[in-house]
């Protein structure tokens, strides 16, 4: 380890002392027996067709990958229904994310979002140079579009909409993203983040793409690491019209997606794969809708999930409660002060936060 005689003097960016810390789900250590609920991940390992073309693509490793990921580019459009004008690639759709603020927003542009949301939007806006504008999200988990479109100024440049909300679970529906649309003006971008949009069954969401052909100020951002299970290859995409879409790969890291990542993201994406990864995206939907059936009937009151976890408005209980899980071998995902996310996992790792969550009560 490097001790240097005396500290630095070369200053950092106030933007950048400034940063929250990007606090990761915990993980389970070394020799530990826990159930790790404290990330979104799919827990399913990859389909065994998408673990032999990782095989088979790890003898390629020593090349530079495909640098804006045509092939992967092709087949993500065909998917969404869009042209591959339309479509960017990254490094999971935090790097997308980023590449989007950095391709639109100046110095000092307000960036409206909701407040708790995605934990990165605070950081990726700071980066970007933006200034944050935070919305409290309402008691029921949902998020309050009306007040987001009030805290629009002269100097808002995007709003972030994260649809189904992480970590508290609700949707935003059609209605209310028209009503919210009409009330921007055209030069603010409006970022739908649909992370979880494989886990939506509430049939009064909006469809993106339909919501994109109508209203070339939004972009669409959705990733591979939820449903697909890819979280640790890291893939992640934006759809946008064509001059916003180049414009964010003008600004992408070069060579942002491994070889090995967009080969598994075509794996994945094979018509042969699609109807057994769904499959086990309807398991987990099937799973959701047990666990909190089981937690409404031990009394707890929950935001309506339209994702792969359940939110707990514990609020100053959050810390104590998270270590209370631990200690019964499950690790949840806390929010100092706010509340908890739990991860829907598999089926014995559910059944033993049920219990933990009815010594709650």
């Amino acid at each position: 380890m490097l001790t240097p005689v005396e500290e630095a003097s070369v200053p950092l960016r106030p933007a950048v002392s400034a940063l929250p810390a990007y606090v990761p789900g915990a993980r389970v250590a070394a020799g530990d027996r826990a159930w790790k609920l404290s990330s979104n991940e799919n827990p399913y390992a990859p389909l065994p067709s998408v673990l032999d073309a990782i095989a088979r693509g790890a003898t390629e490793v020593n090349r530079y990958p495909d640098m804006y990921a045509g092939e992967l580019v092709e087949a993500l459009a065909a998917h969404t229904g869009v042209g591959p004008e339309n479509v960017v690639v990254g490094n999971g759709s935090v790097a997308v994310l980023a590449h989007v603020l950095q391709a639109v927003v100046e110095h000092g542009d307000e960036v409206v979002f909701p407040w708790r949301s995605f934990e990165a939007y605070p950081i990726a806006v700071a980066v970007a140079g933006g200034r944050a504008v935070t919305v409290p999200v309402q008691a029921d988990g949902r998020l309050d579009l009306p007040a987001m479109a009030a805290a629009v100024t002269p100097a808002t440049r995007v709003m972030l909409v994260c649809t189904p909300n992480n970590p508290t679970g609700p949707a935003v529906h059609a209605d209310e993203l028209e009503i919210l649309l009409a009330a921007v003006p055209r030069n603010v971008l409006v970022v739908v983040d649909e992370a979880y949009l494989e886990f939506v069954r509430d049939p009064q969401v909006a469809d993106g793409v339909d919501l994109l052909r109508r209203h070339p100020n939004v972009v669409l951002l959705r990733t591979l690491s939820k449903a697909y299970g890819l979280a640790g290859l890291r893939v992640g995409y934006a759809v946008a019209e064509p001059r916003l879409a180049a414009g964010i790969r003008a600004v992408s890291t070069p060579f942002g997606v491994s070889h090995l990542a967009q080969v598994a993201a075509l794996a994945s994406l094979a018509p042969a794969a699609q109807g057994e990864l769904l499959e086990r995206v309807d398991a987990l939907v099937t799973e959701r809708t047990r666990v909190t059936g089981a937690l409404r009937e031990q009394g707890w009151e929950l935001p309506e999930s339209q994702a792969n976890f359940v939110w707990f408005g514990l609020g100053d209980a959050t810390t104590e409660r998270a270590g209370q899980a631990r200690e019964h071998g499950v690790l949840v995902r806390p929010f100092a002060g706010d509340g908890l996310r739990v991860t829907i996992g598999e089926v014995e790792a559910n059944d033993a936060f049920l219990r933990v969550a009815a010594g709650w009560r």
